[in-house]
């Protein structure tokens, strides 16, 4: 880190400040998006927040400032965050500012028009049709009135699927470009053997991950469907509002032996569990625009790692898994059904193995080296 900040005040780069509300510890997407701005040519700066339960950030190729606030929930956290990222922004040297999701784009876009500096708004979601925001009316209100104001002089967008991307197009008559959250292009290397992650040889590995286990996730039903699954232990690693109460759902139908949790882990440490599975799951339920039109990070983590996937059936995730051929669409979310269907894969040899073989192909094309060009092209306008 020393040595490139000595070379920065050397060549003077342009300086790049990414913004995201997150702790950016488990964040994929920010990630790739820094070093793809390091292979531009700018200095890269990514500003997050620093919570109680944050862990110690991994050696970054770029700087990291995460924000001390004090202030960690609902709206309270939003309006501090706000503040402190909008006088972060003022009082801080920038060419270009980057601004992820609709929580961090009112301070980048005023502090772009007082500075005259350019802005890109790259939105991870249909933020205004998360079920938080459409359970919370003042809410909702309040942050889609930000988007109607802002959206409209926007010059860069970027989201995470085409389906969004019409959604937008079609809300604010704006060019909205398309970069899914791919992952880098890497050799599948396991760095730590089943004993060493405490996990057996003789049962099948069911795998669910993400950093958001919330409700509408399918989650429940999945630890219901368990009590007919057996020979196999189902791995739920992550955070979210919900994941307490699966804990206390788990222990009073009797599956403790069954299921094992793990909490969020940083990517490159999670990636050694998702390569040891042998069935990733995405069981999202079609309950509002957002979850119907998800692209989620853990279907291409499941595809990098060589995994078949078991998929509820939204339209996004439906086309990736029929296009590659990679792994099956559940048609409901009935306990019971869910059982059969993981039951009729894990059996089936065969096909689990073409599913594999098929993976590995979607892998080499659904890569960020591919994907991060439409990123690259706007990037180096601004050097």
């Amino acid at each position: 880190m020393l040595y490139i900040c000595f070379l920065n005040s050397i060549i003077k780069l342009k300086r790049a400040i990414v913004s995201v509300t997150n702790d950016l510890s488990t964040d994929q997407r920010v990630d790739k998006v820094c070093k793809t701005l390091q292979k531009c040519g700018f200095e890269v700066v990514l500003v997050g927040r620093q919570k109680k339960d944050s862990q110690k950030l991994a050696n970054r190729s770029y700087s990291t400032n995460r924000l001390q606030l004090l202030f960690e929930k609902e709206a309270i956290f939003y309006a501090e965050f706000n503040i402190r990222l909008f006088f972060y922004l003022l009082f801080n040297k920038s060419d270009l500012l980057i601004a992820n999701d609709l929580d961090t784009l009112l301070p980048n876009f005023l502090v772009s028009k007082i500075k005259g500096i350019p802005l890109v708004y790259d939105s991870h979601e249909y933020f205004c049709g998360v079920p938080e925001l459409e359970n919370n009316h003042l809410a909702h209100k309040v942050w889609l009135r930000i988007e109607k104001w802002i959206f409209p002089h926007l010059k860069h967008v970027f989201t995470v699927n085409n389906s969004i991307a019409n959604l937008y197009k079609k809300q604010y008559n704006i060019d909205v470009k398309v970069v899914r959250n791919i992952p880098l292009r890497r050799e599948k290397i396991i760095t730590k053997t089943k004993t060493e992650l405490g996990l057996t040889d003789n049962r099948k590995i069911i795998l669910l991950q993400g950093a958001g286990i919330n409700v509408d996730r399918g989650v429940e039903e999945l630890i219901e469907a368990m009590q007919w699954i057996n020979n196999a232990l189902l791995l739920i690693i992550g955070a979210g509002d919900v994941i307490e109460d699966l804990k206390l759902q788990a222990v009073k139908l009797n599956l403790s032996n069954k299921i094992l949790f793990i909490p969020k882990l940083p990517f490159e440490e999670l990636f050694n569990y998702t390569v040891h599975a042998d069935l990733g799951l995405t069981l999202d339920k079609d309950t509002n625009i957002n979850y119907r039109f998800s692209l989620p990070n853990k279907l291409f983590d499941y595809i990098n790692a060589g995994i078949p996937v078991l998929s509820s059936n939204l339209i996004e995730i439906r086309n990736i898994i029929e296009t590659y051929n990679i792994g099956e669409i559940l048609q409901n979310h009935q306990p019971k059904d869910i059982a059969q269907h993981i039951n009729k894969m894990l059996a089936d040899k065969l096909k689990m193995l073409e599913y594999k073989k098929n993976t590995h192909i979607a892998a080499n094309e659904l890569c960020w080296e591919n994907e991060e060009k439409e990123l690259i092209d706007v990037y180096k306008k601004y050097l």
